[in-house]
């Protein structure tokens, strides 16, 4: 995705030039990206970046009036209006719509960049005093990888532009691999590569001399923990004022901004809170090819009410016709940090660009609000992987159980957000600028004043959707909630949609072996018709026995690929054969197969 890349070091200057070059080509997979490097010498300091054509963070580098101070930033800012207004009134030059006050703010501002609002990371470059600082947002959601060697200091908005220039790290790391199996993802600032690791989230690393002097951090969520908690109705207007007073600042810059409907309340949090006029905000949703599904029926009627136009990016044939094509591009845009079937995820992304180019999404709604846990640990197939790498495996699952001891909403902040989330939000970002409004600042902070709740019926949305639209508080969401039904229709809505959604999930990715063996042999009666579709658009249990039988049969029944040191010969071919044939549903387990086998083409093999 977009971001920064470069080296601190005191090598030959051709040297440094030559690997940052290299550092760079990697980054640019698309012709809509803009690329510059920055060098200063006696600092050590080479630095380039990659960034979107008209994008927040597109016109680098930045430079103070005097020019000691240099600014190379990727990602988003969302400031307060009074920063912008503050800063020009002091005689600064700052333009509308992308980051060139942000190197004011690194001038003049001590507490630079913990008084930033967003996704983003960057390199600040101060002459005066000889030094360079490398920083992060709060979350980490914006991720900066690193290595350190005897020769230079490497870092990147991508893992693989590290290995292009250090080839000896092309190796799995074991506990990396073990979490990913377990998890599909990696913990604790770790990847699945040797001796690269991640900056922890809020950090600011200083330089000089070409050496790293000091790592620190500018924020602790215990900050954030330690406040009081609120009764009810204060917690609701609090929220509710921070969410309605920051939302414009999600709507801004440059780029046309399309909105990503869904069924759920998130979205519909947000367009209640936010009127725009008739026709002025694109929207859309992703469907499938065999019905309607509620996403689609819900985000329609929420767009009429609204008065913006819907469309539907459909996943279909033309999808699975390309399946290998995106699969492959997939894992190698994030790295194997998210499974295969993400391959979805870029061909809509993809096609909402031609939409708008940046995106508002109701992504973290829930699990910042509701603390709803997206993932969570997994035992592997028995007969799968080799014994060797099980106790890794053991050891993800006992991280993940020691930081879920954690503050709920730390947890979904400071841990899910950016280790789960941050390879789906990463390949959505290789495409679009993305806005997300609960991961605001000021709205997650606010979370932490939350009373608990006594049941599902007090979700402070509803009541946001019903304050800002009674006409959207109307209607259901995809699961049968909200509504301004009596309490017996409306269980029976509830009802139903629950009904339905954990029907399709018990006949696709949840299908139990011996269901799968009844349904092969009553294949001509199609009982899926009766179930798939109506939530899920993605139906890998079926694809990967039909239409893409053969290409799972290519990728894992490959001598190669049979022969991977951590899985088991003929455990992986009775998988693929007795699901190709219909006897058994294995469809996670092959997701997880697949992703692994294409990082290792693409990054171990390729040395």
């Amino acid at each position: 995705m977009p971001g920064i890349v470069g080296l601190i070091t005191r090598m030959p200057r051709e040297l440094a030039e030559q690997e940052l070059s290299r550092m760079i080509r990697v980054l640019r997979h698309e012709s809509f990206y803009e690329t510059g490097t920055f060098v200063d010498e006696s600092l050590g300091v080479y630095v380039g970046w990659v960034a979107r054509k008209n994008s927040f963070s597109d016109p680098m580098p930045l430079r103070s009036e005097n020019g000691e101070r240099v600014l190379v930033f990727s990602g988003q800012d969302y400031p307060q209006p009074s920063v912008i207004s503050g800063l020009r009134s002091r005689g600064h030059s700052v333009e509308d719509g992308n980051a060139s006050y942000l190197v004011h703010l690194y001038e003049e501002e001590q507490d630079f960049p913990q008084c930033l609002n967003g996704m983003f990371h960057g390199l600040g470059i101060d002459r005066a005093r000889g030094a360079a600082t490398l920083f992060n947002d709060r979350f980490g959601m914006h991720p900066i990888y690193y290595h350190q060697s005897k020769d230079a200091f490497y870092f990147g908005a991508e893992a693989k532009a590290i290995l292009a220039v250090r080839p000896e790290l092309r190796a799995v790391d074991p506990r990396g691999l073990g979490e990913f199996i377990s998890l599909s993802c990696v913990l604790e600032n770790r990847t699945l590569f040797k001796n690269i690791l991640v900056m922890p989230a809020a950090s600011v690393w200083t330089f000089r001399g070409g050496n790293i002097e000091r790592k620190d951090t500018y924020f602790d969520p215990r900050e954030w923990e330690s406040q009081s908690i609120l009764d009810p109705e204060s917690y609701y207007r609090e929220l509710r004022e921070v969410l309605v007073s920051n939302l414009p600042r999600y709507f801004e810059g440059h780029e046309q901004i399309g909105m990503t409907l869904t069924g759920g309340l998130d979205t519909r949090v947000i367009m209640s809170c936010r009127k725009h006029p008739p026709m002025s905000l694109p929207c859309y949703t992703f469907g499938g090819m065999l019905r309607e599904c509620q996403d689609v029926r819900i985000a329609r009627r929420v767009a009429g009410v609204c008065q913006q136009s819907h469309s539907v990016i459909t996943v279909g044939d033309t999808f699975l016709a390309r399946f290998p094509e995106y699969a492959e591009r997939t894992v190698y845009l994030t790295e194997g940090s998210v499974d295969v079937y993400r391959a979805a995820d870029l061909y809509v992304s993809e096609k909402a660009r031609e939409i708008a180019p940046a995106k508002v999404v109701g992504t973290y709604g829930s699990e910042i609000v509701r603390q709803a846990v997206m993932f969570k640990p997994k035992a592997p197939q028995p007969g799968l992987f080799q014994p060797g790498i099980l106790s890794d495996v053991q050891q993800a699952q006992e991280t993940y159980a020691s930081v879920r001891r954690g503050h709920p909403v730390t947890f979904a902040a400071f841990c899910q957000s950016p280790w789960y989330h941050h390879g789906i939000l990463g390949l959505e970002q290789t495409q679009l600028t993305v806005h997300s409004p609960f991961m605001d600042n000021d709205f997650v902070r606010t979370v932490y004043r939350a009373p608990k709740p006594s049941s599902a019926a007090e979700d402070v949305r509803l009541r946001l959707i019903g304050d800002g639209s009674p006409a959207l508080a109307r209607i259901r969401s995809d699961r049968g909630v909200g509504g301004r039904s009596g309490p017996l229709i409306s269980a029976i809505a509830r009802g139903f949609q629950e009904f339905t959604f954990k029907a399709e999930y018990a006949y696709d990715y949840g299908m139990p072996h011996w269901l799968a063996q009844v349904d092969h042999r009553l294949s001509a009666l199609h009982f899926g018709r009766l179930f798939l579709g109506r939530h899920k658009l993605l139906h890998f249990r079926a694809w990967y026995k039909d239409s893409l039988a053969n290409y799972v049969q290519q990728m894992l029944l490959d001598p190669v690929a049979l022969s991977r040191p951590y899985v088991d010969r003929k455990g992986q071919e009775t998988i693929v054969r007795q699901h190709v044939k219909g006897e058994r549903n294995y469809t996670t387990a092959i997701h997880k197969l697949i992703t692994l086998e294409l990082t290792h083409r693409l990054f171990v093999d390729a040395k």
